[in-house]
């Protein structure tokens, strides 16, 4: 089992920033990738960001190209998500997954086995 902890959310204005944190524990030598999805009211959770846990590779939504930053710190156990640029359609509550099957940068929910309770993120406009 691998438990995930986020947190870092709240509310901001357009154009401000955020920097959300994910605390892995537990079994944490099983995970492949650790990403973030999000999912705004009304609509489907979607894909944000990913990042390999044991190398350098990341990959991120369109959307969120250019704006966000993907990190992790292994020897704490640490995911981050740096969010810049935000805008009003970034609202929504983010949650921290963890893939265990494989290297592969998954992007889809159901590639991750491991899901934290969420922290919801508001941009005002």
């Amino acid at each position: 089992q691998v438990q995930l902890v986020e947190s870092g959310g709240g509310l901001v204005q357009t154009g401000g920033s955020l920097r959300l944190s994910c605390a892995a524990s537990g079994r944490t030598f099983s995970i492949w990738n650790l990403g973030w999805f999000r999912q705004a009211p009304g609509k489907e959770r979607e894909f944000v960001a990913t990042t390999a846990w044991r190398g350098p590779s990341t990959t991120y939504a369109d959307s969120v190209k250019g704006r966000f930053t993907i990190s992790r710190d292994n020897t704490k156990n640490m995911v981050y998500l740096q969010m810049n640029s935000l805008r009003p359609e970034d609202t929504g509550v983010y949650y921290c997954a963890a893939r265990t099957a494989g290297p592969r940068l998954a992007t889809r929910e159901y590639e991750y086995d491991y899901w934290g309770q969420g922290t919801q993120v508001t941009v005002s406009s």
